[in-house]
């Protein structure tokens, strides 16, 4: 993918060093693959809707019932549920863990540090949060930002998936082991989903593994690592809209 200052400064911003070879010509590969291979595929199977009462609401009622959810116990701790945001026809999807204080308090997600870093790494490949739709596995902030508990992650469920049904997205973007696993059905460690292209569901919506933008703020180092993922989401996505298969 050819750099362009704009990109080259939100790089910069996130840590992220850009080499340029002098031996190679211009346009290089861009998804840290090695030329001519295909980025390794497995398929995993979701687990099902649990709650199943969101499906066939449209966005207004899905909001709403959202709002006024009391499903689990985290509906006496939230200051406010955390919905989604962005274009509600993007291409691209990023799903994440859960809100956390600031998301809490705003009632939007990624709007702490974290969500800075995500708006950056989003800048990076040259989207705004508008281009793309963000929402989370849970919709109420756990206690002290702890991990999600699966009974409130099967509670939360129906409405992730509904959301995803009316979005539609050509590609989306697990942001963290939780989210990932949440999402997938599985108890892979992070390492082994990254860097794999998942199917999601019997619509067999391709989905991407990278790191959450809070992990990146404690671990700098990986910054690089979640560059390549992102690479690779805009290298596979843009085979799907070629009308590539990125699964078996």
């Amino acid at each position: 993918m050819a750099i362009d200052p704009r990109q080259a400064a939100y790089l910069d911003a996130l840590g992220v060093d850009v080499y340029v070879r002098r031996d190679l010509p211009p346009r290089a590969p861009e998804s840290g693959h090695v030329p001519g291979e295909q980025p390794a595929v497995a398929v995993e199977a979701a687990p099902g809707s649990i709650a199943g009462d969101a499906s066939g609401l449209d966005w207004s009622a899905l909001r709403e019932r959202v709002a006024a959810c009391t499903r689990c116990e985290l509906q006496f701790t939230r200051t406010q549920t955390v919905f989604g945001v962005g274009s509600p026809t993007a291409r691209w999807m990023f799903i994440g863990e859960a809100p956390g204080a600031e998301e809490d308090r705003q009632g939007e997600p990624f709007v702490g540090r974290a969500g800075q870093l995500l708006t950056s790494m989003l800048k990076a490949l040259g989207f705004a949060r508008e281009d793309v739709y963000i929402a989370n596995v849970l919709k109420c902030r756990p206690p002290g930002n702890r991990d999600p508990r699966p009974e409130e992650a099967r509670c939360c469920r129906d409405y992730l998936e509904r959301q995803i049904e009316l979005v539609a997205p050509t590609l989306i973007v697990a942001v963290g082991r939780i989210a990932a696993q949440n999402l997938l059905g599985t108890d892979m460690p992070l390492a082994k989903l990254r860097g794999t292209v998942h199917a999601l569901g019997e619509r067999r919506r391709p989905v991407l593994v990278t790191y959450h933008p809070a992990y990146l703020l404690r671990s700098p180092g990986e910054k690089r690592k979640a560059w390549q993922d992102l690479l690779l989401a805009r290298e596979t996505f843009g085979r799907l809209e070629r009308g590539e298969s990125v699964l078996p």
